[in-house]
């Protein structure tokens, strides 16, 4: 797995969902101008509640577009086993014979991403994980959470 073909999965999937909340938005605006949501008397608020929806997801769209411009141009460090692990670094984490694939980035904490049949989860330096990754290096430990259960994950390579 390289980074520019983790960059390009990221950035692939940031504009799926990007997709989505715009179709989203613009079938809420629809619905709350739309002549049969005009309110009936005082407390009919459905064109009121659409107009939030689409509000909402506005905003949701507007965040995506920040996550793909920021990366677009988020430099991608290179680092060694001897390196520390710092924003960009591609992480494996080993615990009980299974291993686990990380990208510490600066937005979108929860994306998953399949690159050559490996699933990597994008976790952000504020997540608990991410907090514990930065400054570690290969052969540290981290606390995980796994089935409700915390567990001792050795870092096995930091890329």
């Amino acid at each position: 797995m390289t980074k520019s073909d983790l960059r390009q999965a990221i950035l692939q999937q940031l504009q799926a969902e990007l997709s989505l909340q715009v179709n989203a938005a613009a079938g809420a605006r629809e619905e709350a101008i739309s002549e049969e949501s005009r309110a009936e008397n005082k407390w009919d608020t459905h064109s009121q509640e659409a107009a939030y929806l689409a509000e909402g997801q506005a905003r949701l769209a507007a965040e995506v577009v920040t996550s793909l411009e920021v990366f677009a141009t988020l430099p991608f460090p290179d680092l060694g086993p001897n390196d520390v692990i710092v924003l960009g670094a591609i992480v494996s984490l080993a615990d009980a014979g299974k291993t686990a694939w990380y990208f510490l980035g600066p937005r979108a904490g929860g994306l998953e991403l399949e690159i050559d049949d490996r699933k990597v989860l994008v976790v952000t330096p504020s997540s608990p994980l991410g907090r514990q990754l930065i400054g570690k290096r290969v052969g540290d430990t981290v606390q995980t959470v796994g089935r409700g259960a915390k567990a001792a994950s050795r870092i096995v390579s930091v890329a």
